[in-house]
């Protein structure tokens, strides 16, 4: 029998907090680890999305911060994307109020005002994207040399979007007494380096399975030419839907979800091109079912966390096997089947037949045939938004000037837009925990 979060020394003021939530016993990544983070031992965690990691990791930090002096935070959560840093800080806002602990958000795509002005009343806990983080530091706003908290999450996908010299760069920036909690889909490669190098005598928790299960999926392989691709891509979202679009780049992203509004379907684009604003209204809208198909670009859906996606469209076709199991893995989940469909040109039938004899997939390449869609029995279908007639669209103008306002940004804040996308010693708040910040 699991222990209560109680028993785990989670302070009944939170404890209580969570239970308003209907929260009362510890999810397995959770029971692994709070304990541990809890006694300050810095944690090295693997597990998948949809665990329960914000809490295993929040519940501890949000316990053992001190109070923050001005633009001189705490405690410090690195986070790949903005939407997965917005949502870390929305949830541990739901039980940070019985500490009084004050969190703030720092990432791209949106003004510096808000931040700055959080960061000049005083941070305890700051979560944020390593582009627009460094870019806070550099204008002198954040000073890093106080936080002795520190979680990396999803630091797999940090590395697989170029963060993980940034990460360094800031890291190195904390106080060399740290706590570091660490959580991962997987702990190889980049991160089992970052692991080594930024840890010390690391715990280790293993839950879940290291990749997303496509098992429970349909897959299927068609063979479209070239000028059929937005039409089979329409038909089939039409057939099943919700559905997430894959493109290679964000110019395509665009292109596409603008034809298939021409031809009847509701689609937003979603990429690190995209405002913060742009890209949460998309997300809100698909999660109502407004919108029938998020048209996104490989990096920007490494951050979206959506339920009920009843389809997974491969328009542009992944890089590598890796890159189809994470994209085919935002359906078919928590016992609900899915459809994944790969549009394949003739150049491509070789990589897609490498991907299906190494997944084990079994089936045939053959050409398009959404009809076979409708009759899928897991999947939600939504009725295609009628069509109609729309106006041709105006000639562009060939004199058009670029606005000189917009001026070359710095190669941090591009970053922080493109994938964010980017003292002296203090007493603890009253009631937290004290104890030493490492075990021996």
């Amino acid at each position: 029998m699991s222990k209560t979060f109680a028993q785990l020394g989670v302070p009944e003021s939170i404890v209580a907090a969570l239970k308003e939530r209907g929260i009362t016993e510890p999810f397995e990544i959770q029971s692994a680890t709070i304990a541990d983070a809890l006694a300050g031992r810095d944690v090295c965690g693997r597990a998948p999305t949809g665990s329960g990691k914000t809490l295993a990791f929040g519940v501890p930090l949000v316990v053992r911060v001190e109070v923050a002096d001005p633009h001189k935070p705490r405690g410090l959560v690195l986070a790949p994307t903005r939407e997965l840093a917005e949502q870390i800080s929305k949830e541990l806002r739901t039980f940070a109020g019985a500490t009084r602990a004050r969190i703030a958000t720092a990432y791209g795509g949106v003004g510096y005002g808000p931040q700055l002005k959080a960061l000049r009343r005083g941070v305890d806990i700051l979560v944020a994207c390593p582009g627009r983080l460094e870019d806070l530091i550099e204008r002198r706003d954040v000073d890093l040399s106080e936080v002795n908290q520190v979680v990396l999450d999803e630091a797999d996908r940090m590395a697989d979007m170029g963060f993980m010299p940034a990460v360094r760069r800031l890291l190195d920036q904390t106080s060399d007494d740290r706590q570091t909690v660490l959580f991962s889909a997987t702990l190889d490669g980049d991160v089992a380096k970052l692991t080594k190098q930024y840890q010390r005598n690391p715990v280790h928790h293993s839950v879940g399975n290291e990749t997303p299960d496509i098992s429970k999926a349909e897959h299927l392989f068609w063979n479209v030419p070239k000028d059929e691709r937005m039409q089979t891509a329409a038909d089939a979202v039409n057939a099943v839907s919700p559905a997430i679009i894959f493109c290679r780049t964000r110019r395509g992203s665009d292109r596409l979800a603008k034809q298939l509004e021409r031809a009847g379907v509701d689609a937003a684009p979603i990429h690190g091109g995209r405002s913060q604003g742009q890209r949460s209204r998309a997300l809100a809208s698909f999660a109502k079912g407004k919108v029938q198909a998020l048209v996104a670009t490989d990096v920007a859906a490494r951050g979206i966390h959506v339920d009920g996606v009843a389809s997974v469209v491969h328009y542009d076709p992944p890089e590598d096997l890796k890159a189809y199991v994470h994209r085919s893995g935002r359906t078919a989940r928590a016992g609900s089947g899915g459809v994944v469909v790969s549009l394949l040109q003739p150049d491509q039938v070789r990589d897609a037949k490498r991907i299906k004899k190494s997944l084990g997939i079994t089936g045939d390449l053959t050409g398009p045939n959404p009809g076979l869609l409708t009759g899928h029995s897991e999947a939600k279908t939504a009725s295609p938004r009628p069509r109609t007639e729309k106006p041709a669209p105006k000639p562009k103008s060939t004199g058009q000037k670029r606005d000189g306002s917009q001026k070359q940004r710095s190669r941090r804040e591009q970053d922080s837009r493109q994938n964010d996308g980017r003292g002296s010693k203090r007493v603890p708040r009253g009631g937290r925990n004290n104890t030493s910040r490492r075990a021996s």
